[in-house]
């Protein structure tokens, strides 16, 4: 692994754990946290590009990176916002360790971590019968599975409870109203009258810039809590437990929107 790849992977590992252990420390400091994180790593990736690696530089954006997160967690003041260009679609905070798995509809790539989770399972979402909208792949922990029956697995992935992260890579351009659209269609109902506010929310998450093949999001449920990163990179918050209920629910549950995911999902964790 090249020190640029390694600096990478622990700025990624660091910054997660944070978010995920001390929420109260960062909510007012979350979006500029973000963003430059994103920048950071946008930089150390640049520079592993172009120069395969060269410790000076490297060193010296990782070191930015680092003083960075440091200030944060140290100072009150807010730091300067970050402006980046919406119209580039960022990839996710993923680690990639060993061959990636492909979606086999799509043939997209997924790497088998992401946000400290283990890719579990991959399928891909249909329209109208032959419409390839999306791939999508689930990221687990393993441990919470293990030595679980089947049914109790099925129970598992659509409880909250059971941390996961839901990655979508666009296989076609799409407009970002048509996507929040089908994805609210598919939440509403499932959301039994409850928290509807949240379907919103969630809409507001997504800037006005349609979706182009490759785009990615990534949904992190953990409890009452959905960690969403849109297609730009920018990252937001719901918190509500009907709403993460009814996510799972769209993914894993009887009728779900990509059978897929469920069924490669389900296959994975009773292996485990």
């Amino acid at each position: 692994m090249t020190l640029v790849k390694a600096q990478t992977k622990l700025l990624d590992t660091v910054s997660f754990r944070l978010f995920h252990f001390v929420p109260k420390m960062f909510a007012s400091r979350y979006p500029t946290f973000n963003r430059g994180l994103f920048t950071a790593r946008r930089r150390l990736i640049s520079i592993n590009a172009r120069q395969n690696g060269s410790n000076f530089a490297s060193k010296t954006a990782f070191a930015g990176a680092t003083v960075f997160l440091a200030s944060l967690i140290l100072f009150e003041k807010p730091l300067p916002v970050v402006k980046l260009d919406v119209g580039i679609p960022a990839s996710g905070d993923i680690i990639t360790v060993g061959k990636p798995a492909e979606e086999k509809a799509t043939g997209i790539l997924f790497p088998t971590l992401c946000n400290g989770y283990s890719l579990a399972g991959t399928g891909v979402r249909i329209k109208y019968g032959f419409v390839k909208v999306y791939a999508v792949g689930s990221y687990f922990e393993p441990k919470n599975f293990k030595g679980l029956t089947p049914d109790a697995i099925e129970k598992a992935l659509l409880d909250p409870m059971y941390p996961r992260t839901i990655r979508i890579v666009m296989a076609r351009s799409l407009s970002i109203q048509k996507f929040t659209d089908a994805l609210n269609e598919s939440l509403k109902p499932r959301m039994n009258g409850q928290d509807l506010d949240k379907l919103e929310e969630f809409r507001k998450l997504n800037p006005p810039v349609d979706l182009i093949k490759g785009a990615e999001m990534e949904l992190t449920i953990r409890g009452d809590t959905l960690l969403y990163k849109n297609a730009t990179g920018a990252v937001g918050m719901i918190h509500s437990a009907v709403f993460t209920k009814a996510l799972c629910d769209v993914y894993f549950g009887s009728s779900p929107v990509s059978p897929a995911l469920k069924e490669s999902t389900l296959e994975a964790m009773t292996k485990l």
